[in-house]
């Protein structure tokens, strides 16, 4: 059975840094697409940021230029670094994993994997 596990939450001021991680493991097939998802209050879950095993990257316009996925394909990790943080980017953190070779979209997609989410929170 797959389990994905985040890491790395937890409160920070407006301008910090946080940064965010990933596992996986019980997979018996390649993971080609990891990434992350949040959920603030009230809101629909969306698209974080998104990393394939082609080296495929898409970011929400919201977190482009301030946030960078990367991941370490053979320990099968993925992290998240979120620079200049705000207000809004309050929300829970889902890691999601996919074992076939086709980018998260903006809508999550239940069969995928998914980590139980983490809470990132940002205050003035």
């Amino acid at each position: 059975q797959v389990h994905v596990a985040e890491s790395g939450g937890g409160s920070v001021q407006v301008g910090g840094s946080l940064t965010l991680s990933c596992v996986v493991s019980g997979n018996k097939f390649a993971i080609n697409v990891m990434g992350w998802y949040r959920q603030a209050p009230g809101k629909q879950r969306e698209l974080v940021a998104a990393l394939s095993s082609g080296g495929r990257t898409k970011y929400a316009s919201a977190v482009k230029g301030r946030f960078d996925i990367s991941r370490d394909y053979a320990k099968k990790t993925a992290s998240l670094q979120m620079n200049s943080l705000k207000v809004e980017d309050t929300a829970v953190y889902y890691c999601v994993a996919r074992d076939i070779d086709y980018n998260l979209g903006e809508t999550p997609d239940p069969l995928d994997y998914w980590g139980q989410g983490i809470q990132v929170t940002v205050s003035s």
